[in-house]
């Protein structure tokens, strides 16, 4: 059983919580960084396993920062983005991605919660990727990347005033454990068994 019990309000990861997403992103990866080193790319990989919440422009950094000693320019990292994005919005807005139990959780008590997506993916492919997958109806906004997360959830907090015990944030990585306990909310981890003793509970199932 789930135990929402108090919660008005729920923030939603997006990628291992709604769209079953980790392959086509690392695909993502590979195919923009094609050039270099597989032993590079693998320790990219490695890095992004571990760390799914954090955003694209802080994995790009980090395989050229930390794994090839690299600076790298903005002008570089946003031609990196975009293209990575391309593929993401060809290849993610197939409904088969979605995660069903998930989804039919969100589709059954939409009017029982107010419901946000805060992602390490980048906010106007993630609201593109809503849009065509039909699900933004049910969520009362949509926010992403560049903002770290950690920050996504502060300025939701203080837009709307929400109390921070009628909230809880439901994520699959670390790093989204990481946001919840940094802004005082409770987390409940979902479909990553290494967070099972991490925050408030773990769902082992929506269905």
């Amino acid at each position: 059983m789930i135990d929402f019990t108090g919660k008005t309000v729920i923030f939603w990861d997006f990628d291992g919580v709604i769209l079953d997403s980790m392959p086509t992103r690392e695909y993502g990866f590979k195919n923009v960084l094609e050039k270099y080193p597989n032993n590079e790319v693998e320790k990219l990989l490695d890095f992004h396993r571990k760390n799914g919440g954090l955003s694209r422009y802080v994995k790009f950094r980090y395989f050229f920062e930390e794994i090839r000693n690299e600076t790298l320019s903005n002008e570089k990292l946003s031609k990196l983005t975009d293209s990575y994005s391309e593929i993401m919005r060809e290849r993610l807005c197939l409904r088969e991605n979605l995660i069903s139990e998930t989804i039919n959780y969100i589709k059954k008590h939409q009017h029982n919660y107010t419901m946000h997506i805060v992602s390490g993916s980048d906010g106007n492919e993630l609201r593109y990727l809503c849009n065509q997958l039909i699900i933004s109806q049910y969520f009362k906004t949509i926010e992403g990347s560049p903002t770290p997360k950690i920050e996504l959830v502060r300025d939701l907090l203080k837009k709307f005033n929400y109390n921070k015990e009628e909230l809880c944030l439901i994520g699959d990585s670390i790093n989204d454990f990481d946001a919840a306990k940094s802004n005082k909310i409770d987390f409940f981890g979902y479909n990553n068994k290494s967070l099972k003793n991490k925050g408030k509970n773990y769902i082992i199932s929506f269905s």
